[in-house]
């Protein structure tokens, strides 16, 4: 049976990251698309035809016996509200990260999902990214030896900052770096290296922006590892995106991965070389005496829709687990708290 559909917020994360996964998946059909701006509900009218576009929530609720799943793509701020509302109407939910904006709001979302019979996950993409996938596969073999220190970073070159609620959103609110990309870097580590025992964190605001955007967290996991996790809006230069220390060898990887870009420009679920790495940002695995060039694995964002549908049709679990979310939220207030004193 197709599960019926509904993205919420048309921006970024509904335009480039959900919306063309659900079409492209035959689990999926992309029914209703919920955006206030009159640009963007014309885009998605242009982009699928036959798609509803609804002017807001209030509206979508009226048609709710029509939709089996929302996909919550709006300013963190919005998400507990809206998708409380969407379990309460009986309907599935996949939040965007930043899941929420405090853990409580989101262990309660998960209590109200259980009570309702509901499947409630988080879009946590980039555990999809190839990078990620292939580094997560040499530690799981051993190849790299004991992890010792795991370097991650997102960096971009945005000195005059962000542009829309990412500019004016507070940390109240969900905003600023750390909630933004932070969650991106927070889950790879804990997914790689698992629970935290400590942190240090120093969290920046230098530009105009209302909320941080320079900000550096130090995990100490129960394993050992240590993650120095880098989140900038002001690296004018970049560092590796990954360099990783290991008792038998290190690996080193520079650039994101492509599917973002990709997508940006036109690429669509699919496509041949979508998320295929080009050889010249190919990851170094090895030491100092002995290298070998690794072709990353494929980058593939449609697997969370993959299982996304075998956990609707009850064959398998979720694609991320809520309370992974809720375990990430709690190492950012963290790291808030730190970065405060």
């Amino acid at each position: 049976m197709t599960v019926r559909t509904a993205v919420i917020g048309f921006g970024l994360a509904g335009r480039v990251f959900h919306a063309p996964f659900l079409q492209y998946d035959d689990a999926f059909s992309l029914d209703f698309v919920v955006t206030g701006s009159e640009e963007r509900a014309r885009e998605a009218r242009e982009s699928y035809p036959g798609v509803s576009v609804l002017p807001d929530v209030a509206a979508l609720w009226e048609r709710s016996s029509d939709v089996d799943l929302v996909v919550i793509g709006t300013p963190p701020a919005t998400h507990a509200d809206i998708a409380a509302a969407a379990l309460d109407a009986g309907l599935h939910v996949v939040v965007d990260k930043p899941f929420v904006t405090t853990s409580e709001q989101g262990r309660a979302l998960i209590d109200r999902a259980r009570r309702a019979g509901r499947v409630l996950t988080v879009y946590q993409n980039r555990r999809w990214d190839g990078d990620f996938l292939t580094l997560r596969e040499l530690v799981q073999s051993g190849a790299l030896g004991e992890v010792y220190s795991f370097e991650s970073r997102f960096e971009w070159w945005r000195p005059g900052g962000g542009r829309g609620w990412k500019a004016s959103a507070g940390v109240a609110e969900g905003g600023g770096i750390l909630f933004d990309l932070g969650t991106h870097l927070i889950d790879q580590a804990v997914q790689l290296f698992g629970p935290v025992e400590d942190l240090w964190a120093d969290v920046i605001t230098r530009g105009s922006d209302k909320a941080d955007d320079d900000s550096m967290v130090v995990l100490r996991h129960a394993s050992g590892t240590r993650s120095r996790l880098v989140m900038s809006g002001f690296a004018a230069l970049p560092a590796p995106r990954f360099h990783v220390a290991g008792s038998r060898g290190g690996f080193t990887i520079w650039g994101l991965d492509p599917q973002e870009d990709a997508l940006r420009g036109g690429a669509r679920p699919g496509d041949a070389g979508l998320g295929v790495r080009g050889e010249a940002q190919w990851a170094t695995v090895g030491t100092r005496d002995e290298q070998r060039r690794v072709e990353p694995r494929r980058g593939d964002y449609g697997g969370f829709y993959r299982k996304l549908a075998e956990a609707l049709a009850g064959t398998g679990d979720v694609p991320v687990d809520p309370n992974d979310a809720v375990e990430v939220l709690e190492l950012v207030e963290r790291a808030h708290s730190f970065a405060a004193r």
